[in-house]
């Protein structure tokens, strides 16, 4: 667990079981710990694959299917217009966006000032 991101389990475990100092506690105790994590734990999701918790995504299904239903009673659905869109689908399958993250302030500056370069230009 601490090769694939020891991060999260440092996250996890102080979230967890308030241990915020893991390298005071002997080894053994810390892989008790590790394990003893919920499924929904960062290092869990992580080596899972899973970028959303199975819980959230239950319920993401039952408001498509609550507002699928919702829908079939209204003169829309009756015209087949206007049909909800999938919740699931969009957190499952996310659409491009415009969003940009950046790894630290350098970086921001760095793309801050291109973009106000080319305005100016």
């Amino acid at each position: 667990m601490l090769n694939t991101d020891r991060d999260a389990v440092i996250c996890d475990l102080a979230e967890t079981y308030h241990v915020f100092d893991m390298g005071s506690l002997p080894a053994r105790t810390v892989a008790i710990l590790c394990c003893g994590l919920g499924n929904d734990s960062r290092i869990k999701m992580k080596m899972s694959g899973q970028k959303i918790p199975a819980e959230m995504l239950i319920q993401i299904s039952i408001l498509d299917q609550l507002n699928l239903l919702l829908w079939s009673r209204t003169k829309d659905a009756q015209k087949h217009r206007n049909k909800p869109k999938s919740i699931l689908h969009e957190v499952l399958h996310p659409s491009e966006s415009d969003v940009v993250a950046f790894d630290s302030g350098e970086d921001f500056d760095r793309a801050y000032n291109e973009i106000i370069g080319k305005a100016v230009k």
